[in-house]
């Protein structure tokens, strides 16, 4: 069984910062790639940041040059550094991994933590 674990959302004014983690748990499984997706209250799910396997990183435009995504392979962490942040970065923040297992290619879901940036 694979499970991602979040933690580090919480309140902050606009112009704030904050980091989000996510620790990968499980045995037996490759990563083929992670990410981190939001979901804006009345709104779909969509991609933030997301980091392959060898290291390369893709952002949307909405964030670029304020958030920041990175990993930490030895703990199977993945991180969201978030600045300047926005009202409309308040979202739930989920983080994402594809992982091949057993032959086989899976995506897994954290359980969201909620940001929310006061104007």
């Amino acid at each position: 069984q694979v499970q991602l674990v979040e933690s580090g959302g919480g309140l902050v004014q606009a112009g704030g910062s904050l980091r989000l983690s996510c620790v990968l748990l499980g045995r037996s499984f490759s990563i083929n790639s992670m990410g981190w997706y939001r979901q804006p209250p009345g709104k779909q799910r969509e991609l933030v940041a997301g980091i392959t396997s060898g290291g390369s990183t893709n952002y949307a435009d909405s964030v670029q040059g304020r958030f920041t995504i990175s990993r930490d392979s030895a703990k199977n962490m993945m991180y969201l550094q978030m600045n300047a942040l926005k009202p409309e970065d308040t979202a739930v923040y989920y983080c994402n991994v594809n992982v091949r297992r057993y032959a086989r290619d899976s995506d897994y879901w954290g359980q969201g933590t909620q940001v929310t940036v006061s104007s």
